[in-house]
């Protein structure tokens, strides 16, 4: 491997060029090689301010230049099968953001895909594992100070929505990342979803049934209620609570000044994503490309990728049945078996 990863970031919209800006500004060991985008007008601009970095509107294109030794993919789901697949061909360290694909059956054949070459390529972009607070409770869990885990209380709230998001998007899109972290957190896996609807929001546009109880039980019975609440309008929130056997942590409070001024008082609740996470992001891409340079992931695999893909059908499943379901896997290769013991031992 090359001293530097040269890294082909696959789409320039919202995350690639939130990505291309972290690798260019804040990552070491890593420079952006290139910029790839079906609109090519926006690739040229997202390379502009980046010397030796060049602009195609194909990853062949990236590839065949002989620039490119690692991808960063952010294109919209749908389009993650392909690029990872042209990306496992090439044999080089990929970052994929979430998800790996939109389903459970595509993600399996990338888990295939990857098995074929005999170790792991590709590292999926779930960057609350790389969150301070996820971090702090997940050695607590670990390290049994506090008895056993027994249930988990989380909200996920967006002050709105974009146009086109769906009903099953509140899953597909949000509560994913619930799926992911309660793996992370328990080191389990999720054996069944239920959606409960109630009362909906005259915020949430047509279609769309906001908020949503999503209630989840892991392998050895840990309970779960996840608030899935997209249309909250006051700011972007994400809070975790966790009951042990001896004591209650809960993390993803408020953060900043808390003021008490001309007879009022209050803080600030983050506007989005980028604000809550932003340090997070930062540093899942940096253990990416740590690891990457040793040959190896920094983070979730592809068969975290695959699991929550399972998790995800079998919530829209629930959302439209209203009944508990499933959640149905294949039976864990051996080459993720390891990586996940060293994932659970952070």
């Amino acid at each position: 491997m090359a001293e530097n990863l040269r890294v082909a970031v696959i789409g320039a919209g919202r995350m690639g060029a939130d990505h291309i800006q972290r690798l260019h500004t804040r990552i070491h060991g890593a420079d952006v090689a290139a910029v790839v985008d079906i609109d090519l007008e926006r690739a040229n601009a997202a390379v502009a301010h980046i010397p030796g970095a060049k602009a195609y509107a194909s990853a062949a294109e990236a590839y065949e230049s002989g620039d490119v030794n690692a991808v960063l993919i952010a294109t919209p789901g749908f389009l993650h099968e392909v690029a990872l697949l042209e990306a496992l061909e090439r044999d080089i360290p990929i970052l994929c953001e979430k998800p790996l694909t939109p389903d459970a059956a595509s993600a399996w054949k990338i888990v295939e895909a990857e098995q074929k070459l005999g170790h792991q390529r590709i590292q999926v972009g779930f960057m609350r594992r790389f969150d301070e607070g996820y971090r702090e409770l997940g050695g607590m869990v670990r390290s049994g100070d506090l008895g056993e885990l027994l249930m988990l209380h989380c909200r996920h709230r967006n002050p709105d929505t974009p146009a086109g998001f769906t009903n099953e998007m509140l899953i597909n899109d949000s509560v994913v990342h619930e799926f992911d972290v309660i793996r992370y957190l328990t080191g389990e896996e999720i054996t069944s979803v239920q959606v409960r609807l109630g009362k909906a929001s005259s915020k949430a546009p047509s279609g769309q049934h906001d908020p949503q109880h999503v209630l989840i039980e892991t392998t050895s019975g840990v309970l779960v209620d996840v608030e899935i609440f997209v249309n909250a309008q006051f700011g972007y929130q994400v809070l975790t609570e966790a009951a042990f056997e001896d004591g209650i942590v809960t993390i993803g409070g408020d953060s900043g000044p808390y003021v008490q001024r001309a007879g009022r008082w209050g803080g600030e609740v983050t506007p989005g994503f980028e604000a809550r996470f932003g340090a997070a992001y930062d540093v899942e891409v940096q253990a990416w490309v740590d690891a990457a340079l040793r040959g190896g992931i920094g983070g979730p695999s592809a068969w975290d990728g695959y699991a929550t893909a399972a998790c995800c059908e079998a919530g829209v499943e629930a959302q439209k049945s209203g009944e508990k379901v499933a959640v149905v896997l294949n039976e864990k290769p051996e080459l993720y078996r390891a990586g996940a013991a060293a994932e659970a031992a952070k």
